[in-house]
């Protein structure tokens, strides 16, 4: 049976080749005074993109201050940093240039700009945001879905602690996608991106309710497409076809589509990898990929029907005596691409080794963090976490 659902997507998106020399007009359409132009590291300014992007600023005589700086798994400091450099300047409209982790911190200047008090707060879920700035964003990287989702996710500096926050205040006014921008990317990051993708889909998957046959056939389709295409892109990096079917994806995987008419969605592996991103700040994408095999071994026969769907319209697995094989088939097939596009599939590919204590910390941030029992496929608790946490060693 369905369940009731809203679904809200507000966000323009302009998607497609030189899209970006756009940008001037889009901005101006928001009758905003003055922008905050908010990047990342020297990519984007040796790559050309930046200028182009502020020769377009210029030609619509929209002022603009910047702010580079942010970095993967962004920091809660450059956010209070941008939020008091937008103050003094007056800004009331910001254009992120850049993936997740630039629009991310985008957001949380946004709602620390249009929320009294410490943005802290709304990541640490003591209040809600009544309102953000007005966010328009150039991606550069396919892979979060940020650009069309509620959620931003922030990393403390003290303790490196890593939360998220979702709120429709910060959905985007509009997104530029031009999937030439992401053929220069490393491979690990393509390959990051594709697992991030996926796993936004996957979450909302492997629930225990509410699934639609035409929610589950789109979810379907988006998974089978990044799995090709990710596949094509490992080998072929400047596919442009690839590229732009791996974009659009990232965008419908986090927007709400995939998972309309389910229970909420499941997101244990994300809370797990938040947990490890925080502690040893690794890549996002690959820290989903090392911890999900252990996550579903351990919950999959609580969820048997969802992973031998997924095994059989996903992962194209053949008959087998039981349903408990399918589904661990499955499973194994869905690590044979991650290691295929060079992914971890556990933490000691992923290149850390916790401690027991360091695990047990991270089940018990982990639990705080989901205010108790979490999950979908199956609640878990924090000594579920901890196992969990083992089994990816």
């Amino acid at each position: 049976m369905a369940y009731n659902f809203n679904f809200y997507a507000p966000t323009e998106v302009v998607f497609g080749k030189e899209t970006e020399r756009k940008v001037g007009k889009l901005v101006k359409k928001q009758g905003c005074n003055k922008v905050l132009l908010h990047y990342g590291g020297q990519s984007a300014e040796r790559s050309g993109l930046l200028k182009t992007i502020r020769q377009s600023l210029d030609t619509e005589n929209i002022q603009y201050v910047e702010l580079g700086g942010v970095v993967p798994n962004p920091r809660l400091s450059l956010v209070y940093k941008g939020i008091e450099l937008c103050r003094e300047e007056q800004v009331d409209f910001i254009l992120a240039v850049g993936g997740g982790s630039v629009i991310d911190s985008a957001k949380a200047i946004g709602y620390g700009m249009a929320n009294e008090g410490d943005v802290w707060d709304f990541y640490e879920y003591t209040r809600q945001a009544d309102d953000c700035l007005p966010i328009g964003a150039v991606l550069t990287i396919a892979a979060a879905g940020s650009e069309m989702s509620d959620s931003s996710v922030i990393t403390k500096d003290e303790g490196m602690i890593k939360r998220g926050y979702g709120n429709n205040a910060s959905r985007l006014r509009f997104a530029v996608m031009n999937p030439e921008l992401t053929m220069t990317l490393p491979a690990y990051q393509t390959a990051c991106g594709c697992t991030d993708i996926l796993m936004h889909t996957m979450e909302r998957y492997f629930t225990q309710g509410g699934n639609m046959e035409l929610t589950d056939a789109i979810a379907e389709g988006l998974m089978k497409t990044v799995i090709k295409n990710g596949l094509i892109l490992h080998d072929d990096p400047g596919n442009y076809e690839a590229r732009a079917e791996v974009m659009w994806a990232g965008s419908l995987s986090h927007n709400g589509l995939t998972g309309c008419g389910n229970d909420g969605g499941d997101f244990v592996s994300h809370m797990l990898e938040h947990e490890m991103g925080g502690m040893f700040d690794v890549a996002h994408g690959a820290g989903l990929a090392a911890i999900w095999g252990s996550w579903a071994r351990y919950v999959y026969k609580n969820c048997l029907d969802r992973f031998v769907r997924f095994a059989r319209n996903v992962m194209e697995v053949e008959e087998q005596e039981t349903p408990e094989m399918i589904a661990l088939r499955g499973i194994e097939k869905m690590e044979a691409f991650y290691r295929a596009i060079e992914m971890p599939t556990n933490m000691k590919e992923l290149g850390i080794a916790p401690t027991e204590e360091q695990m047990r910390i991270m089940a018990e941030k982990c639990k705080i963090a989901a205010g108790g029992v979490q999950g979908s496929a199956m609640k878990l608790d924090e000594e579920d976490l901890f196992n969990i946490y083992k089994m990816a060693r």
